[in-house]
């Protein structure tokens, strides 16, 4: 046996592709404007309907997971950062996949989620792909609810309610 057993467990643990890899060749593709920051990530801009998004995508190896942190434009002032972190703690509860997150410090909103890749397990275009429609379905959805807490000075009760209704067909 050549290299012995530890070698080839060794090559077993390693990720042999980098889904980070997979996510800028989907940038690629779709004509995302993108950036590579490191090896391990790589940061989108996406056009939604309400606003661009900012997508990083990270690979962290010592837990095996592709990290997704999508946020957009929109700063949260302090004296509405208690509403606003209400507001996602209601939106999360109906949430399956991923969750909203407010950084207090710096007053910033962000859809999360990971792809959890395991034992050596590879991403695929469509897991990636996936991930990122996830994301910014929940943040397209979800942008009014926080502007109208944060603009029109609605409770977060009022604000998700108001987002909740969908309208079908054409006027």
């Amino acid at each position: 046996m050549i290299g012995g057993s530890d070698m080839l467990l060794g090559d077993m643990e390693e990720q042999t592709n980098n889904p980070v890899d997979v996510v800028e060749r989907l940038a690629s593709v779709h004509e995302w404007s993108f950036a590579r920051a490191s090896d391990d990530e790589v940061t989108l801009v996406v056009a939604g309907h309400w606003t661009d998004y900012q997508v990083s995508f990270t690979w962290m190896p010592e837990i095996e997971a592709l990290h997704l942190a999508c946020a957009f434009d929109l700063k949260v002032p302090e004296r509405r950062r208690t509403e606003v972190t209400e507001l996602a703690a209601l939106i999360n509860e109906q949430l399956w996949v991923g969750h909203f997150d407010v950084w207090f410090k710096d007053g910033i909103i962000m859809f999360r989620h990971a792809l959890v890749l395991t034992g050596g397990i590879t991403a695929a275009d469509a897991q990636c792909e996936a991930l990122l429609g996830m994301a910014l379905n929940s943040c397209e959805r979800h942008y009014q609810a926080f502007q109208f807490v944060l603009w029109a000075g609605k409770s977060p009760r009022e604000a998700l309610e108001s987002i909740m209704f969908e309208t079908r067909g054409e006027a």
